[in-house]
């Protein structure tokens, strides 16, 4: 069974790097601790007290002074490396962890997780062909040596840099070297540790060459790891979830985050507030628990950037408008019925299809749904969207009318946008339902931001913002102004309804009124 040995670098909370080591340590496993020479020597020296005489922990033969961005912070990970493999020759994994990370699974999930494959696990995509760096300088993390830190030395970082450039002082890359680029947060086997350590010692110009570049711990494990392991025992993830912000940085964890934070796919994550007392109590307990069963539904990322992207009213990343094809025809009259709830407006297209001569096509923008044969543009809903105007033509002249009536989910604004624009008549109708707790849930599985298998008390949280989501998606459709706009609501009187759908469909109130006539309408 897979030991594992921590690699744990952290500069501060001396008690929570105790608590750490002992309870990683409890199940069989092994820490090697880099304490920061810059933080307190009170603290470190508290540390080594405590944990003096557990065989389970070593530490750093020499301590560095880390920067970010430096490369002080590879060669603290590489000191608590060699440390931890001197000291632990029974480890079979060795796990870069920061004292800003913490557990979100047992240890024995994880032992099975990395007994289950004979794998290393760490980001490494090439440097230059991906576009894994979002922000900041590139090619001249490489190209040029870096003295002073961009952080704390901001001129003379930019100046030293801006004379390099002048001065034309550019350097290669070492030879037979491809730079690979990823999280620090890796997770490699012994036989990996020990390639990589005989590397750095056979290879002194990699090391000159990483000791000037800027954010090498970005680079140089990611690099080297690809150099002396095969690909296909490389998995390229971390086993550490974390997120950053639109602005570059790490999106923290706090206390209400614990049910999402162990329904992801990883064994650690990071980072976890200082705050957030009650959930480090709880991921501390957990280390140790046996038997727990983990309803694995990985949707963070997807609820993050839900979360982060609504309540932008000039949203950003908006669909494109779609490019202005032939009118659909000045003399025809197209229908958008537009509902949240799609079975609710397919029960009333069905009730008109039985009292009116009006064609109607539901969802075709959304779903794969049955069309007449259109000669292939109407296969996919890909398809459909991209040549949107063509299609409903095509639809007009199939029918042989001048009326024709669609489907269309508010989220789809661009659409509507789209067809009231065009010489055709256009009416929008709004069919307003009310949303319950289990609708909402069950919404947030269907658009994928959460899985099947996600509990229900890491959905429930959303749902004030998902409801406020459809809010946004009917208020601007008011606000939009359409020339001819009316509305359905599910507590809006018989009479009211009836009045709306007439406008909407050209006919009396009283083919109207039939049409309403369901009683289940709204029924979920």
């Amino acid at each position: 069974m897979s030991k594992i040995a921590f690699i744990l670098l952290t500069h501060k909370d001396p008690e929570a790097v105790i608590r750490q080591a002992e309870t990683l340590t409890s199940t069989g496993d092994f820490v090697s601790i880099h304490f920061d020479a810059r933080a307190k020597a009170a603290d470190f020296a508290r540390i080594e007290r405590a944990l003096a005489g557990n065989p389970s922990v070593t530490f750093a033969r020499r301590r560095r002074k880390c920067g970010w961005g430096e490369w002080s912070l590879v060669d603290a990970t590489l000191e608590a490396v060699k440390a931890a493999a001197g000291a632990f020759p029974l480890a079979t994994h060795f796990y870069m962890l920061s004292g800003d990370c913490m557990q979100i699974k047992t240890a024995e999930f994880a032992h099975r997780f990395l007994d289950a494959e004979d794998v290393d696990y760490i980001e490494s995509f090439d440097f230059f062909a991906s576009d894994w760096i979002k922000t900041g300088i590139r090619e001249e993390r490489l190209h040029y040596r870096h003295f002073f830190n961009e952080r704390t030395q901001k001129k003379w970082f930019y100046r030293s840099l801006d004379w390099q450039q002048r001065l034309g002082l550019s350097r290669p890359v070492p030879p037979g070297l491809r730079v690979m680029i990823g999280s620090q947060w890796w997770c490699l086997r012994r036989e990996t540790i020990e390639r990589v350590l005989a590397f750095c010692h056979d290879r002194p110009d990699v090391m000159r060459f990483f000791r000037t570049t800027w954010i090498p711990d970005e680079t140089f494990f990611q690099t080297i790891v690809r150099h002396v392991t095969p690909d296909a025992q490389i998995r390229t993830r971390t086993l550490t979830f974390l997120m950053f912000t639109d602005y570059g940085l790490p999106v923290t964890f706090y206390n209400d985050h614990y049910d999402l934070l162990l329904s992801q796919n990883y064994l650690f994550a990071r980072k976890i507030s200082p705050d957030a007392t009650v959930m480090k109590e709880r991921l501390f307990d957990l280390w140790a628990q046996t038997g727990v069963g983990f309803r694995i539904s990985n949707e963070g990322r997807a609820l993050f950037h839900f979360l982060t992207g609504r309540g932008r009213i000039g949203r950003r990343f908006a669909p494109r408008f779609w490019e202005t094809e032939s009118s659909l025809g000045r003399d025809r009259t197209l229908m958008v019925l537009v509902c949240k709830k799609w079975h609710v407006a397919k029960r009333l297209v069905a009730q008109i299809r039985s009292e009116t001569a009006i064609p109607a096509v539901e969802y075709l923008f959304s779903e794969d749904s049955a069309m007449p044969d259109l000669g292939g543009i109407e296969r996919t809903v890909a398809k459909r969207n991209r040549h949107r105007r063509a299609l409903l033509r095509m639809l007009f002249d199939y029918f042989d009318s001048d009326r024709l009536l669609i489907c269309v989910d508010p989220a789809d604004f661009e659409l509507l946008r789209d067809f009231t624009g065009d010489r055709a008549v256009t009416r929008v109708l709004e069919i307003e339902c009310d949303f319950d707790d289990a609708y909402l849930i069950g919404h947030a599985r269907r658009i994928g931001l959460a899985a099947e298998n996600t509990p229900d008390d890491v959905v429930r949280p959303l749902l004030t913002t998902i409801r406020y989501d459809l809010k946004f998606e009917s208020d601007r459709m008011v606000d939009a102004d359409f020339p001819m706009f009316a509305r359905m609501s599910q507590h809006a009187d018989a009479a009211r309804n009836a009045a709306a759908l007439a406008r909407f469909l050209g006919v009396d109130t009283e083919v109207a009124r039939r049409v309403l006539s369901l009683d289940y309408l709204f029924a979920d």
